[in-house]
């Protein structure tokens, strides 16, 4: 596994996910801007009951504080897809 991978694991654990699924697709974006500076392109799907209630937008909001300073520099393009148990 990449091991920055498990670390955003570990910053997303207080979020309390019942699926976390979090895909490395950095080779599909080899040569671009962020990806020569460092930056890694991550696609995530997250469950959590604490995003019940929330605008998809406070739901990002919750992720990149969650992941704090990788979003500065180790990872340079987030896709994230939020859900509520309820509606997965």
């Amino acid at each position: 596994m990449n091991p920055l991978i498990a670390i955003m694991q570990e910053r997303l654990a207080g979020l309390e996910p019942t699926l976390l699924d979090i895909r490395d697709d950095s080779a599909k974006h080899a040569g671009h801007e962020g990806s020569r500076a460092g930056g890694g392109h991550y696609n995530m799907t997250i469950v959590s009951k604490h995003f019940a209630g929330k605008r998809t937008l406070e739901r990002h909001r919750m992720v990149y504080d969650a992941l704090g300073v990788l979003m500065k520099n180790e990872i340079h393009a987030l896709s994230i897809e939020t859900k509520t148990p309820e509606e997965t």
